[in-house]
């Protein structure tokens, strides 16, 4: 064995959030945005009382989270608002029906024909396809059935093992699927229910609607962001060509997941009224519209907001304030046509929104369109959900916030791909060597992490790949190029990443940082390690038109060995 093979021989077979107040939309502190993560144990717990709220009363659909990696459902209803059966002939039920969304956000009266839409959610309900017919009814949208194709409701598994019925889950279910119906008619709709409230069914739920077909995935329910987020973006949300959304939180400045995923599109909320105008309708920030900066999880690509070096929440946003709310037909223990509230309104209608757009290509992440069209959406400019620095964060104004993201749709061009009308000037691969198979330029790197088959990894194709860390010992490796990014061009970084680990559990030891130019777009740590080699897809889009390092650094403390195995780095212009 060479004395390069010695050196880079690797360590092998090593071994309830207090009581709350809303005020139309609670106002956390910022101390609340990083709550202690809370302890294992059952998901029981009482829905809490009605809630006075300025001019409305209010209560939770569902109580506030308790235990570690459990998620409430996102919904308000307005207990001021006296609940009614059936078609209602003369008068129209109270809140916002399908014709005033569509209105509000300049939304087409037809599309999505053939798009699977799922919402998920946890517990059954056991009305679901019922209510969802007298909601469609009232409005006049077509029929959608089991019978007819259109309705399908499937276990966390796609199964037809249904879960255990609940009051609360029932209500945010028949939400989700008026919303979705109100701004998406055509569309086929799968709900998919996880037997319990926990990320882990939840996210299961997730891969199980995306492996069903569906390129639309709503998801209405957050709980604190936990340092298990990470794992659970790579396990249940990484899911390029799917639109998932994700509700941002009902309880102000605090950050929640999945709305923190950087796999989501996370939806905030407004307060929606009609006004004079050449629209028609003006929107605020909702008091309760959750928003701020994760703790775990990584900046996205196409995120450039500098108050935040993490992930910032939200992307966009959508009417969610229950005194501005939507109509809703619930009838599991419950009256039938409501108002409900909370930004479990605003995840589906975006989600929606999405499907009247189109199918998104294959290997973008949705989350991104927003951002390549800013000025393609309703800047909502005024609101506050609390007190922050970097104000922004929490206080609505002109361009990025957070309790709205970059705004409400206008018509759907914020909702597909695309970085403008300029052509691509120069499409193609922009990476070179990226199969390291000529040898380490034009790489710079550390030395030994450019290696050939034989030397205790594996390449994806070809006989060489890059290998960093893996030693056992603190240890740096470091790998770059610099690359040129087309002006006009969507572009996306492809590679293939196999990471084994010595360590143990989910706490992150050891990382593997992703960046372009100064930018960190992606970060793994041996919490993500799994057999064989993975495909990553990282959207660049926004960097069209400048020269940038795209660089890999992986850090490994005093023991048990992490290796990051890059192979196959692509850089897609198009």
């Amino acid at each position: 064995m060479s004395d390069i093979e010695q050196s880079r021989m690797r360590r092998a077979g090593l071994t309830v959030l207090a009581a709350i107040v809303l005020a139309v939309g609670f106002v956390a502190s910022p101390a609340a945005a990083r709550t202690a993560d809370p302890g294992p144990g059952s998901h029981s717990v009482a829905a809490p009382a009605t809630i006075s709220a300025g001019k409305a009363l209010i209560r939770r659909a569902c109580a506030p989270p308790t235990r570690r990696n459990q998620v409430a459902c996102l919904t308000l209803i307005r207990t001021d608002v006296k609940p009614s059966r059936g078609i209602q002939h003369l008068i129209a039920p109270s809140g916002f029906g399908p014709a005033d969304l569509r209105s509000a956000y300049a939304l087409p009266s037809s599309g999505g024909a053939g798009q699977t839409l799922a919402i998920v959610d946890a517990y059954d309900d056991p009305n679901a396809e019922s209510d969802l017919a007298v909601y469609r009814a009232q409005y006049g949208l077509p029929p959608c059935t089991t019978a007819n194709g259109c309705f399908r409701k499937v276990d966390e598994n796609g199964g037809n093992s249904l879960p255990t019925p609940d009051a609360g889950w029932a209500a945010e279910e028949s939400l989700d699927l008026d919303m979705a119906s109100a701004i998406c008619p055509s569309c086929r709709i799968l709900l998919v229910e996880a037997a319990q409230p926990y990320l882990s069914e939840l996210g299961g739920a997730v891969s199980t609607a995306v492996r069903m077909g569906a390129k639309y995935v709503s998801n209405s329910y957050g709980g604190p962001e936990t340092s298990d987020a990470p794992g659970f973006d790579t396990s249940y949300f990484d899911h390029p060509g799917v639109a998932i959304t994700a509700s941002s939180g009902d309880d102000g400045y605090r950050t929640e997941y999945p709305a923190a995923s950087r796999f989501v599109t996370a939806v905030g909320g407004t307060s929606l009224s009609r006004a004079s105008g050449a629209r028609g309708w003006s929107e605020t920030t909702w008091s309760g519209s959750g928003s701020g900066c994760a703790a775990y999880i990584a900046k996205q690509s196409w995120q450039s907001d500098g108050g935040c070096a993490r992930r910032t929440i939200a992307d966009v946003s959508a009417v969610a304030d229950p005194a501005t709310g939507v109509a809703v037909y619930d009838t599991y223990q419950s009256g039938g046509w409501q108002v409900y509230g909370g930004t479990s309104a605003a995840a589906p209608i975006i989600a929606g929104v999405y499907a009247l757009a189109g199918p998104p290509p294959a290997q973008y992440y949705p989350a991104s369109f927003p951002y390549q069209h800013p000025a393609a959406l309703f800047d909502v400019a005024s609101g506050r959900n609390g007190t922050c620095n970097p104000a922004y964060l929490c206080t609505a104004g002109a361009g990025y916030d957070g309790p709205t993201g970059l705004g409400t749709p206008n018509g759907l061009t914020a909702f597909r791909s695309g970085t403008g009308t300029s052509p691509c000037v120069a499409p193609g691969n922009k990476i070179v060597n990226g199969g390291f198979e000529i040898g380490t330029s034009p790489w710079t790197s550390t030395p030994n992490v450019i290696l050939a088959n034989g030397s205790g990894e594996t390449a994806h194709a070809g006989t060489h790949f890059a290998w960093l860390d893996g030693y056992g010992t603190t240890h740096t490796d470091t790998l770059a190029q610099m690359v040129t990014i087309p002006a006009g061009c969507r572009a996306v970084l492809n590679l293939w990443l196999h990471i084994d680990t010595a360590e143990t559990g989910t706490v992150p030891y050891d990382t593997l940082t992703i960046k372009v130019g100064t930018r960190t777009v992606a970060t793994y740590t041996n919490a993500n390690a799994a057999p064989g080699y993975r495909a990553v897809a990282l959207d660049l889009s926004s960097f069209a038109g400048q020269t940038v390092s795209v660089s890999f650094t992986g850090t490994e403390d005093s023991s048990l060995q992490t290796g990051f195995v890059v192979d196959d780095v692509a850089l897609n212009a198009s």
